[in-house]
């Protein structure tokens, strides 16, 4: 019985499999780069939003939100609608990482030199 009800409630996934994904982009996907337009992060990234495009087939554009080191264009996608046609492309994950977060204070790695630092959010 119990074998009989697995295999039905298998069975039930598998066929409702498509009916549960959302065709997705349903509209334009914004790809947001940190950095000012022109630089090397922003012309991979303008290769990487063609790409997107075409595979998706929904439009996908670039918006350069430079300043602060990364850190103002990071916070515009902390802050937009948590859906997923808001994304993030940055080549420097530690600097925007700060925009994320409410308090990230910058401390070394314990037992590490002083070569850098890495921010820890608490």
């Amino acid at each position: 019985m119990r074998l009989a009800r697995a295999w039905l409630a298998l069975a039930a996934v598998l066929a409702a499999g498509p009916a549960l994904a959302l065709a997705y982009p349903e509209r334009p996907v914004t790809l947001v780069v940190p950095f000012a337009a022109g630089g090397p992060t922003d012309t991979l990234a303008r290769l990487v939003a063609a790409a997107m495009g075409a595979d998706l087939g929904q439009q996908v554009t670039v918006e350069n939100v430079g300043g602060a080191g990364g850190t103002l264009g990071a916070g515009r996608v902390a802050k937009a609608a948590p859906d997923g046609y808001t994304l993030l492309f940055t080549t420097s994950p530690r600097r925007p990482a700060a925009a994320c977060t409410r308090s990230c204070p910058t401390i070394r790695s314990p037992g590490s030199p002083r070569l850098g630092s890495w921010p820890t959010c608490r």
